[in-house]
């Protein structure tokens, strides 16, 4: 009797691996690219270096990063594997050693293999790539090579997430690490100079999966939603991590030095959110913009089991009184879109205008265009990427000595489906509707990824 095996749509198409390493300097470029844009984008993603094990999920794969560094008007490009520890031991196996989130981790694996797969944070000099599971990982830049675990002098005494925040202000860099065992939140505070400072325990009542959170400039805000992580369910041979929608959400506002006792929570309706957007304070609130969604599938694998009203976000903003203790959330926008991003000279301060992949109506999360939104007007501006035609998180690049907000570019890759060949788009930040600035043509197919960074050349130049 002969038997199918069911195609992952993670290892097809353009979601599908490139093997091959690569260094291409000059890059062919549509349009021309302005003199005052320089650096390097970098984009960090999953791209399995072996055939999984079992069943494979897009979170899992090996971090690979994709970079376009500009100088002069002229573009060089090159990828380079994140080489972790896992890396480096399923290379001389020559095969696949750790299973993915979707198998029981592998006998004498210790766990799952940290992929350093998921976002870039340019923080006192180096350049970090993310992993929510384990320590971040010193990437050297411009070569992309890695140097090893980060681990502040052997102080880090918690994951990383992959979203850490940065205080464009006052340098400082908040990060947390969230565990399925008590303490279930350590949340840390990063100086200028790159020192590990403090770590304190938050204290939550069950292990959640939190991917990101946001700061403003006084205080740091935690999301305590149910997607909640249960041994009881494990042992029934269910999901041990699934979404609860009967449960409400949380959001803790804790004074960015504080400890555990001086957290305040608030309550909303029961939702998930994968990535913030920003926050301030605006008088006696705190406000959090965020892309949400009513629930999650991002670990169901039967169809039946899956809520046909989750994995779609919109952009929201919650509005939570420190006064009155009461917290009001509205909807923004009905369009779908994830991946937001600010101009982040101004993070943790209110700005004028946020950026959000336009989602395609798709099974699939693929973009097929970019959303400008101007919050003070609430207006937005779209670019579509044309036919075929799919991109991932559109980062913004603000011009030197820039004295307006949206004055800059966004930056993303963009693949063609029906030419089989990828690009890095540039686009004027300030007018969305005008043509591209720039299409750099890549060499090599660029897989769809996940989080990415401009390293600007003054950080380049000062790079550790």
């Amino acid at each position: 009797m002969e038997t199918t095996t069911a195609v992952n749509p993670f290892l097809e198409g353009n979601f599908a691996p490139v093997r091959e390493e690569m260094t291409s300097d000059p890059l062919k470029v549509i349009g021309e690219l302005p003199t005052d844009l320089s650096g390097m984008f970098v984009r960090n993603g999953p791209n399995p270096q072996w055939t999984p094990i079992g069943q494979y999920h897009w979170f899992d794969g090996d971090g690979m990063l994709h970079g376009v560094e500009i100088r002069h008007g002229k573009a060089s490009y090159r990828n380079r594997y994140v080489r972790t520890r896992g890396f480096e031991i399923e290379q001389k196996a020559g095969k696949a050693v750790w299973s993915g989130l979707l198998e029981p981790p592998q006998p004498d694996s210790n766990g799952y293999k940290n992929a350093a797969n998921t976002a870039l944070v340019w923080h006192a000099g180096q350049l970090l790539a993310t992993w929510e599971g384990g320590a971040p990982h010193a990437i050297e830049v411009s070569q992309l090579e890695t140097k090893g675990e980060y681990t502040y002098n052997g102080k880090l005494a918690s994951a990383f997430t992959a979203h850490p925040k940065v205080d464009p202000v006052t340098g400082e860099m908040m990060f947390f690490g969230y565990s399925f065992a008590p303490p279930f939140v350590k949340y840390s505070i990063v100086s200028p100079q790159g020192e590990l400072l403090r770590t304190i325990p938050i204290e939550l009542p069950m292990g959640v999966m939190m991917h990101d959170f946001a700061i403003t400039a006084n205080y740091t805000i935690f999301m305590d939603l149910p997607m909640t992580f249960n041994p009881a369910r494990m042992q029934r041979g269910e999901l041990g991590l699934m979404f609860e929608r009967d449960r409400p959400s949380r959001f803790g506002i804790l004074p960015r030095h504080g400890d555990s006792d001086s957290i305040r929570w608030f309550e909303s309706p029961s939702c998930y959110v994968f990535h913030t957007l920003n926050a301030y304070e605006e008088g006696d609130e705190v406000v959090l913009i965020a892309c949400r969604m009513s629930s999650t599938n991002v670990f169901v694998t039967q169809p039946e089991q899956r809520d046909p009203d989750g994995d779609i976000p919109r952009l929201h903003s919650w509005r939570f009184n420190l006064s009155t203790g009461t917290a009001r959330e509205e909807m923004l926008d009905d369009v779908s879109g994830e991946f937001p991003r600010v101009n982040e000279n101004l993070l943790g301060r209110k700005t004028r205008y946020g950026y959000v992949g336009k989602m395609a109506p798709t099974p699939l999360p693929l973009f097929d265009g970019s959303i400008k939104y101007d919050l003070q007007a609430g207006y937005s501006q779209t670019y579509e990427y044309g036919k075929g035609r799919y991109g991932g998180e559109a980062v913004f690049v603000p011009r030197p000595d820039a004295t307006i907000e949206d004055d800059g570019w966004l930056v993303t890759y963009v693949y063609d489906t029906d030419a089989g060949t990828s690009e890095l788009l540039v686009l004027n930040a300030r007018d969305l509707s005008s043509d591209p600035v720039a299409r750099v043509l890549i060499p090599q197919r660029v897989p769809y990824g996940f989080h990415g960074t401009w390293v600007s050349q003054q950080q380049l130049d000062a790079s550790v």
